[in-house]
């Protein structure tokens, strides 16, 4: 099959190598998938850049690629819940990604059937945001009734999780462009802040959870309109000793984490808050629920940036870098 490959790290950016290789064999609580479509992400680009090896150390050769949909071809022994045939969609493991292929094996535990209303070109836009979100919220432990704010919730981040915090009753805040705001606001954002015309945090004051996408210069300002006792869940921040026991790294990382991120712990006991980052892992339950909180009456809204060819892919991944994009890049992989 053909794949995406990455030789060897690059800190400022790598050319992956498009080649054939081994269809994988499915273990046996895996199935083989045939990818129809794979997302390019932010993450890719991390990864080739070395970014998260201190989190998953992937060993290079490397087939690249963490999000995709496609249809089941076979199952593993003792894999029961998907058959041939079946549309399916995920978040690749984090133990072993590799959606910029032909095929992937993947653990059935990582998948969800697609919606039917989904075309397969959408539905590929879908598991990496919709389980950030979901994750994010489910971490912060936001309720029915609660604010929740999303600094800068107008990219690709915010479109998923404002519909889905929205669909949950919670009561959704962000800030950005206002040429974003009517958008926005039709996502389920019922507050929206103009960031050239006001400041967030003279605004805002005592929200109950905090969904930050913009890193270390607005932590402060984040932990400011922050209750006492609120919940700070970041996607940019460093991690922390909290972040490195849920996800059962070794007794040495989590130290070196701990010690990364005591200043944002420590920033949050002032007022009895708590910090904590995520990074998204696979959850093909999880990814289930999608289809309850957007059912084909009320359907999911994606947007899609621009679609290339996989033996385009340095070119999408570029596309992703450049940070111009409106909407998921997108390879299409299975051929006519």
């Amino acid at each position: 099959m053909k794949a995406a490959i990455l030789d060897r790290y690059g800190k400022s950016g790598a050319t992956l190598a498009v080649r054939d290789v081994p269809t994988p064999e499915p273990a046996p609580h895996e199935v083989l998938v045939r990818v129809h479509t794979a997302a390019v992400n932010p993450l890719d680009n991390m990864i080739i850049r070395g970014e998260v090896r201190l989190i998953v150390p992937y060993r290079t050769p490397l087939v690249m690629g963490n999000e995709f949909s496609g249809t089941v071809v076979r199952a593993g022994s003792a894999a029961t819940r998907f058959k041939a045939g079946d549309r399916v969609y995920g978040r690749m493991p984090l133990a072993k990604i590799g959606a910029f292929a032909e095929y992937a094996a993947v653990d059935e535990s990582a998948l969800a059937t697609v919606p039917d209303y989904l075309a397969m070109e959408e539905a590929a836009c879908v598991p990496l945001t919709a389980l950030t979100a979901l994750q994010a919220i489910e971490l912060m432990g936001a309720q029915a009734g609660q604010t929740l704010f999303i600094s800068g919730g107008t990219g690709s981040l915010g479109a998923m999780a404002i519909p889905i915090a929205a669909r949950m009753g919670i009561k959704v805040a962000t800030n950005g462009s206002a040429r974003n705001e009517e958008r926005v606001r039709e996502l389920g954002a019922g507050t929206f802040i103009d960031y050239k015309a006001q400041r967030y945090v003279d605004v805002l004051h005592d929200v109950d959870c905090v969904l930050d996408t913009l890193g270390e210069r607005e932590l402060p300002d984040e932990f400011r309109i922050l209750r006492r006792g609120g919940h700070l869940v970041s996607l940019r921040g460093l991690p922390n000793g909290r972040f490195a026991r849920r996800a059962g790294l070794s007794p040495a990382k989590r130290a070196l984490f701990g010690i990364a991120g005591r200043k944002f712990d420590r920033m949050a006991a002032r007022r009895d808050q708590t910090y904590d980052f995520v990074f998204v892992h696979e959850d093909g339950a999880q990814l289930s629920r999608v289809a309850e909180l957007f059912p084909a009456e009320r359907p999911l809204a994606v947007s899609i940036d621009g679609t290339y060819e996989l033996d385009q892919v340095n070119d999408a991944l570029e596309r992703v870098r450049s940070g111009h994009s409106q909407g998921k890049t997108l390879l299409r992989v299975e051929q006519a």
